[in-house]
């Protein structure tokens, strides 16, 4: 008989937690938007939409969460490359050339991705990469450390839950093609 592979999945609790991280940005700047997290397999785990948000950011957030779980890539990574002239990225199905979208790892597998949308490209990719440190224990004697954790960070950085590729390892536009090369 055949083994079947282990592998982590993306839960409702870490969903949220990832969404609590990534609003707590957005009410800090005093952003209104809406933030999507889909699984593996680009289905819908949580969306929440913070008042005030046009509504066409609800689409616009999926489709950038889903193109990052599809190509395992930032959608900053498309938006550069079409700005660096590599306008074939366009014909890419589901690609979505705006920054915003992130894909979700644990343990450097993908288990899903974030979509922000309804501020400026770079205001989404902004709430979207909000970091925390997962193998810091938090103390008091750290001057960002309070006793209040309103994200339930301190939890999620036990799921060791992390975004996936950092946005510097994508700037190269060459590195994405919308064709077969050699």
């Amino acid at each position: 008989m055949a083994q079947l592979a282990e592998r982590k999945t993306l839960t409702l609790e870490a969903a949220k937690k990832i969404a609590a991280a990534a609003e707590g940005e957005a009410l800090k700047n005093k952003w209104n938007v809406v933030i999507t997290i889909l699984d593996d397999g680009a289905n819908l785990v949580y969306l929440q939409r913070m008042d005030e948000t046009q509504i066409a950011s609800i689409e616009v957030a999926q489709a950038k969460a889903h193109s990052a779980v599809s190509f395992k890539r930032p959608t900053k990574a498309f938006e550069e490359a079409v700005a660096g002239g590599r306008t074939a990225i366009l014909k890419l199905p589901g690609a979505m050339p705006i920054e915003g979208g992130l894909p979700l790892a644990v343990d450097g597998r993908i288990i899903g991705a974030i979509g922000v949308s309804g501020v400026t490209s770079q205001q989404d990719g902004i709430i979207a990469r909000r970091r925390w440190t997962p193998y810091r224990r938090s103390s008091a004697s750290d001057p960002n450390h309070s006793s209040h954790d309103p994200g339930g960070l301190e939890a999620l950085a036990k799921l060791r839950v992390s975004f996936g590729y950092p946005i510097e390892s994508w700037s190269t536009p060459s590195r994405i093609h919308a064709s077969p090369r050699s």
